[in-house]
């Protein structure tokens, strides 16, 4: 019998506005064709709640979401690296 795996459709990208680190991620993530999913951490508090528990309590962003893995204001190349080991599919093919 298969194993059902949870399929990735997209990253979870958590951001805040105003964050330059943010809008720099989100225009590379967006020039590689990555899909995101994205969550204001200023809008929804359960937002803020899931930044703190990957950044040590801290509202550090952008954070990223990739399966069970967390990303803590990583570069775009750290993003592929993940992608490429937990959701292949949404690595771009050139």
């Amino acid at each position: 019998m298969a194993e059902h795996v949870n399929q990735i459709d997209a990253v979870e990208f958590y951001w805040r506005p105003g964050c330059g680190f943010c809008m720099m991620l989100e225009r590379n993530l967006d020039r590689a064709g990555i899909p995101l999913s994205k969550h204001n951490i200023w809008e929804d508090p359960s937002h803020a709640g899931v930044v703190r528990s990957h950044a040590n309590g801290n509202e550090t962003v952008p954070t990223l979401v990739i399966g069970d893995t967390a990303l803590v204001n990583p570069s775009a190349d750290d993003v592929l690296a993940v992608l490429a080991d937990k959701a292949p599919h949404l690595v771009p093919r050139v």
